[in-house]
């Protein structure tokens, strides 16, 4: 992302900005939602039920995407014993990735039409391209289950009882060192994040319905 700004690409880097935040914001709005869904009124009570993006970034977080190309957002905080069901954990976790998706999907085809519409402004194209794209990435980014991201609690309810046991072991004693293993291993030449963001443009290619 500094490149952007090496190369005097100020525009672009205010609208990738502020894609990022309304993708962060709203995939933690959507773990939120959902975790009240399933009886936990915590993440409400601490402000989280909110399209203000001050509640949900982190900036640090930011910061880190902005530098690097990988950070992260406030963590939704839950509290299990409250939960009405025993995969309530599998569908907090799913739908951070679910507004993902959805988000890109309306947002996207949204576009289009208006485009096809004669609404052809060429700012607008580089917006929406991006806010599509990082809310794809961002789906995929956080369904691989591994280390604290939302896959791993959703890889446990595809899994028979003592897979998933087994499974809840080792990612709780090495998740985090292989998530950490792959960030350093992209930004020293593991081309992770083109393979992830060629995926995503893949997808927009998929959910484009107009």
């Amino acid at each position: 992302m500094l490149q952007l700004l090496w190369r005097g690409d100020y525009a672009v880097f205010t609208l990738l900005i502020v894609a990022l935040v309304l993708s962060l914001t709203v995939h933690e709005l959507g773990h939120a939602l959902v975790a009240k869904w399933f009886g936990d009124t915590t993440a409400e009570r601490a402000g989280r039920i909110t399209l203000n993006p001050i509640a949900h970034i982190d900036p640090m977080g930011l910061l880190m995407v902005i530098v690097v190309g990988f950070g992260f957002a406030k963590p939704v905080p839950t509290n299990p014993a409250k939960f009405t069901s025993k995969r309530a954990d599998l569908w907090i976790a799913a739908a951070g990735p679910a507004m993902n998706l959805l988000l890109a999907l309306v947002c996207w085809n949204g576009f289009v039409l208006a485009w096809n519409a004669g609404w052809q402004n060429p700012a607008a194209q580089v917006f929406f391209t991006l806010l599509a794209q990082i809310n794809l990435l961002l789906m995929i980014f956080n369904l691989l289950p591994i280390g604290p991201l939302d896959g791993h609690y959703i890889a446990p309810h595809l899994l028979p009882s003592k897979l998933a046991g087994v499974y809840r072991l080792y990612n709780a004693r090495y998740g985090a060192m292989l998530l950490l293993a792959l960030v350093v291993g992209s930004l020293m030449g593991l081309p992770l994040l083109s393979y992830l963001a060629e995926l995503s443009r893949i997808l927009l290619a998929l959910i484009t319905l107009v």
